[in-house]
């Protein structure tokens, strides 16, 4: 595994043993930030401002991506040793020591945030519903904000996945994995079970600019990667 773009590109990182820890690819990696770079709710000189958090860190792939390719700070939650002993190994890899911040604790169970963070990645462990448990908690310890972007990586299943209170930016298939990206959470800002999702689908005369495999709808503002018929959408929108 390695960092793929920016300042330290081609830089490999340490894994940990077993099978605890499941990074996320390269070429999901690539996709991903290629994405974020492009996309018009992000782009290039948000994520040159951002403050990025990468919770349930691991490696650290994610955040150390983001710092590589301008992000000037990130801050990490990890609460396993053996996890957190290979992130500062990959943080001092790529001597970011200066720009981080580790914080040894559960995602679920975060400390009060001294600032909010403007990117948010959320890679845990399938199976366990943690992506919205760590949602809700970083939410409720004002990590995140309504103006975060969160980028989720789950598994691929056909149900997709929902983020209940969230809009829903962008999604793509990468394998056993599915990346989703939202905004606008407001984890109690609905009320009541979250009914089944409508298909996720752009219509063909809005699909006209691509990038590395993106497509583009200007007219509304969304981004949805190819090949994407078992994705599904939120249907708790906000204005």
């Amino acid at each position: 595994m390695r960092i793929i773009g920016g300042s330290e590109k081609g830089r490999r990182l340490s894994v940990p043993k077993g099978d605890r820890t499941r990074p996320t690819a390269d070429r999901t990696r690539q996709a991903l930030f290629d994405m974020l770079i492009h996309a018009p709710w992000f782009g290039r000189e948000k994520l040159e401002q951002a403050l990025v958090l990468d919770g349930f860190a691991g490696t650290g792939a994610l955040g150390l991506e983001a710092l590589s390719r301008g992000a000037p700070r990130a801050v990490f939650m990890e609460k396993s040793r053996p996890g957190l002993a290979v992130l500062w190994d990959n943080i001092r890899s790529c001597h970011m020591e200066e720009r981080v911040r580790v914080l040894p604790c559960d995602t679920t169970r975060p400390p009060r945030a001294r600032e909010t963070a403007q990117l948010v990645f959320l890679d845990p462990p399938y199976g366990r519903d943690l992506v919205r448990k760590g949602a809700r908690a970083l939410s409720h310890m004002d990590w995140i904000s309504p103006q975060s972007v969160i980028v989720a990586e789950t598994e691929n299943t056909p149900e997709g996945f929902q983020l209940p209170g969230a809009e829903l930016l962008a999604a793509r298939p990468s394998g056993a994995a599915l990346l989703t990206v939202w905004t606008r959470y407001r984890p109690d800002g609905q009320t009541g079970s979250c009914p089944p999702p409508a298909s996720l689908r752009i219509p063909q005369n809005h699909a006209r600019q691509h990038h590395g495999g993106l497509s583009f709808c200007p007219a509304a503002y969304n981004i949805i990667f190819h090949n994407l018929s078992d994705i599904r959408r939120s249907p708790h929108r906000h204005p």
